[in-house]
């Protein structure tokens, strides 16, 4: 079979066609990637944190001057180990919705989170990111991208739930509940009075008492009274399906001098489900559903 050499009018169709796809590879390899919708941060109330205590987060978004969101996007907030392996995750819906967010404007807000009790302690990362609830597609934002649109934006050092003050449940308490479909929200029921008693840390500390009235079978207000060593220390009104994070200071000399300190809830009514609602088989007398209680003497 004799080959013979292309015609110098189809070399150079042949060459023409290299280039043009040469060229087109190349467009496709410096695609601009779309420009960053905010510049995220967030602010740390501890740089360390034992697990199951509380840490306020300062989240600070400023929006990009040509940003533009046609949905509220939700907040991801992911906690990884040394590994970059995923840990426990704030994600949450930012307090006001992203299709309210303004080009230029600043968008700061706090949230009290508690460090779960996690089979992990050293340091871990904390990363950043906007997704969409409807197809999950994350936003760019400007800043130390991880991969994925997830950006990192501080580091927590993680310690021993042994470094938190020692409480003890005392009287008044119902054994603990864990919600149905998530694990890791866990409350109990007080009596009329419930105690707690603590290792007193002997300077001003706070006083976390995370708590609602579900409302259901029960639909009356209640009054809360929260005493410290005789005195009271916090008073408050808690409606039907509220839920409070109430954070009350406790000076040192209301603490006293002993080595164990005790707060007593007292909550005003209280109510039997049995008694409430005829299908309920619950014979237990309840006050108030307690998520946290925790003393920090930070």
């Amino acid at each position: 079979m004799i080959v013979r050499p292309l015609s110098r009018s189809a070399t150079l169709g042949l060459a023409a066609l290299v280039m043009l796809t040469s060229g087109l590879t190349s467009c496709r390899r410096k695609e601009v990637p779309p420009p960053p919708v905010a510049t995220p941060s967030i602010t740390l109330s501890h740089d360390r944190a034992p697990l199951g205590s509380p840490i306020d987060i300062t989240y600070k978004f400023i929006v990009a001057n040509d940003a533009h969101f046609a949905e509220d996007y939700r907040v991801l907030v992911h906690v990884v180990d040394a590994d970059d392996e995923l840990i426990f995750a704030f994600d949450h819906n930012p307090q006001v919705p992203t299709t309210q967010w303004k080009p230029g404007q600043t968008i700061e807000y706090t949230r009290t989170e508690f460090i779960p009790v996690y089979p992990y302690v050293g340091e871990a990362s904390i990363q950043l990111g906007l997704h969409s609830t409807v197809n999950q597609k994350r936003l760019p934002l400007a800043g130390d991208d991880v991969g994925q649109n997830a950006y990192k934006v501080a580091r927590i050092q993680l310690q021993p739930q042994t470094e938190n003050v020692f409480t003890v449940f005392k009287e008044g308490w119902h054994p603990a509940e864990v919600a149905e479909h998530n694990a890791t929200v866990e409350w109990q029921w007080t009596k009329k009075d419930a105690t707690l008693s603590f290792k007193n840390p002997k300077k001003d500390s706070l006083f976390y008492f995370d708590v609602d009235n579900p409302g259901g079978v029960f639909s009356e207000s209640q009054n809360v009274t929260i005493n410290l060593e005789g005195q009271v220390v916090d008073e408050f009104t808690l409606e039907p399906k509220d839920r409070e994070m109430r954070k009350i200071p406790l000076k040192a000399a209301q603490l006293g001098s002993e080595d164990v300190a005790e707060i007593v809830i007292s909550v005003d009514k209280t109510f039997v489900p049995a008694v409430v609602n005829s299908s309920s088989k619950d014979p237990r007398e309840l006050g108030v559903r307690v998520f946290h209680a925790f003393v920090d003497p930070r």
